[in-house]
């Protein structure tokens, strides 16, 4: 190595993404992949002194909503700040590729947007050009405009929208209609998608309180769509089924997906409870389910107990409970007006409180929530107060209290309930669940729920709670569930391990301090929208392919991440068994 190569990193602890245990080695990066490992001697352009630090493949999330948001921000952050260098988008259906090119059919997937993946809408159409047809005309403009490698599946709700228009909600496919569907689907995966998403998740209603496109398809539409896969290399397939158990028809459905695409089917989110462990077990078991068919389903399992900042205003989450969707799915007058009855209260509360919302047993206890952010200046004072506490100030019961709260503030309220799995019992199932065969670590959604979670940060939380503080994983089984585990079960090419040849996706931290910082509001979306954030801690450097875009928590203002495209980026990841 006579010349100067690009980049050296040196004096740090390589965990190479493998599971194997770190080793103290330099790194050597020249165009864009990793030539040495070990002893460099060569002299580079760029020296990065790791001393101290843990040196590691970059983190991939396989499950993002980036897809708006990476025109205003091609840096993707937080996730670029967190060590993320890959990730992949169009999921749960919502892909914003393709459109059919008329004005109703954006403004709708604007909307639907707005309200299921909670997403500013003065943000999508200032921040959004909106003016692609085709899948590959969208990833075309996409080209050498991200920091971070990222990749997009095709969404069952674009492309029932963009093939039925106004009928793609409230009607069934007809024979034309699907048949225009694969065809449409076919043209997306060979443009570059990485695969299939949909949803049937009660959780998922568009602006107008109406279930998504894609949950008024039929089963035949649903399979026929997942058999296009297992035409084009290297896609994949997602699926978010439902809220708590699993029932026999959605067991053999997400088999059937996954035999008809031949592919592995990924669904999510599986949320650990000690408390409702008969649950998440039950879930789990769709996966030897499928493999005893033939098949292969994977749960996507969260890095960290559920905590979300929601109001009935948006109605999401409260629509999901049984027994409230009929109630939350109508328009906010109406709904104000129906949650004032005492009758309509009580029913409501019963409904939480009974058998079949126990995914909700985290939730139940009324007095434990706490009320976050009011809107009417003479309520700032409840802010950081305890439902409970409201409750016995007013000599009410709690779920009046907090209805009353909400219902004078036209339902803007926002509360947050007390997290369930935070106490040791679920720690330590979370622990042996990472590290089941049955599941893939992540669950991010960042670009989403941009003013109700703070599951962006999932990868510098999981090596602070699980590896650092609670020593559930070592440090180089955290690094594998964030790097190769998930890189390897999607078919990325050559990413995912810190390996002579390889990407030089990159990231260096400090396993002693990594960790999360304090949630605050940045007013940094495009039409002065906000979002929650999190800077991370204890990361020094975040370099994809070769080139440094985070330092320090400071953007470069580089742009080398890669637009990936199936059959190029990725490779198969077959199964067994036939259809």
């Amino acid at each position: 190595m006579g010349n100067k190569i690009d980049l050296v990193i040196r004096g740090g602890l390589v965990v190479d993404g493998s599971g194997s245990p770190p080793i103290p080695a330099d790194i050597a990066v020249h165009d864009g992949k990793i030539l040495e490992i070990g002893k460099v001697d060569a002299e580079a352009h760029e020296v990065i002194d790791a001393e101290g630090h843990a040196v590691s493949p970059g983190f991939v999330d396989v499950h993002t909503h980036y897809d708006a948001q990476i025109f205003w921000d091609p840096g993707l952050t937080p996730s670029s700040q967190h060590g993320v260098t890959t990730v992949f988008g169009g999921n749960c259906g919502f892909s914003i590729a393709p459109l059919s090119g008329k004005k109703a059919d954006g403004e709708y997937m604007m909307s639907m947007l707005a309200r299921v993946e909670g997403m500013n809408l003065d943000s999508l159409r200032e921040g959004v050009p909106w003016d692609w047809t085709s899948f590959g005309s969208y990833l075309g403009k996409l080209d050498g405009r991200t920091a971070l490698n990222a990749g997009f599946m095709v969404g069952h709700s674009a492309l029932r929208r963009a093939v039925m228009g106004e009928r793609a909600v409230g009607h069934k496919a007809t024979d034309e209609e699907l048949t225009a569907m694969q065809a449409l689907l076919r043209q997306s995966l060979s443009e570059g998608g990485l695969g299939f998403s949909s949803t049937y998740s009660p959780t998922h209603n568009d602006a107008e309180g109406e279930p998504v496109p894609s949950r008024w398809s039929s089963e035949e539409e649903l399979l026929s769509l997942c058999r296009v896969l297992r035409e084009f290399e290297g896609t994949y397939l997602e699926f978010i089924p439902c809220v708590g158990r699993f029932d026999d028809a959605m067991l053999e459905r997400m088999t059937n997906m996954s035999l008809a695409a031949q592919r592995p089917l990924n669904w999510n989110l599986l949320s650990v409870d000690a408390r409702k462990s008969e649950i998440y077990e039950q879930q789990l078991g769709a996966s030897n389910y499928a493999r005893a068919r033939g098949g292969e389903v994977l749960a996507l399992a969260t890095a960290q107990p559920p905590s979300v900042i929601i109001s009935l205003a948006i109605g999401m989450v409260f629509d999901a409970i049984p027994g409230w969707a009929d109630v939350m799915t109508k328009p906010r007058p109406e709904r104000r007006r129906l949650l004032s009855d005492p009758k309509i209260r009580q029913e409501l509360n019963a409904a939480m409180q009974g058998p079949k919302a126990d995914a909700f047993i985290a939730f139940r206890d009324w007095s434990a929530w706490t009320i976050v952010e009011t809107s009417n200046p003479e309520n700032k004072h409840l802010e950081g107060t305890r439902v409970g506490a409201l409750a016995s100030a007013q000599n009410k019961s709690p779920f009046d209290a907090m209805v009353d709260l909400a219902v004078s503030e036209d339902l803007e309220t926002k509360f947050s309930p007390h997290p369930g799995g935070d106490d040791s019992a679920s720690w330590r199932e979370r622990g042996r669940i990472f590290l089941d065969d049955r599941t893939i670590v992540g669950g991010s959604d960042a670009g989403a729920h941009l003013d109700m979670i703070d599951t962006f940060a999932y990868s510098t939380y999981l090596l602070a709670r699980s590896f650092r503080d609670r020593k559930l994983l070592t440090l180089e089984q955290a690094v594998h569930l964030l790097t190769d585990r998930p890189a390897s079960l999607f078919g990325l090419r050559n990413r995912g391990l810190l390996k002579k040849g390889y990407s030089a996706d990159i990231v260096i931290f400090d396993p002693d301090r990594i960790d999360s910082g304090p949630l605050h509001t940045r007013h940094d979306l495009p039409a002065g929208g906000y979002r929650l954030y999190r800077e991370a801690i204890g990361v020094k450097s975040t370099i994809v392919n070769g080139v440094e875009i985070m330092r320090d928590q400071v953007a470069t203002g580089k742009l080398p991440g890669k637009v990936l495209r199936s059959g190029n980026d990725t490779y198969t990841v077959a199964i067994g068994g036939a259809q």
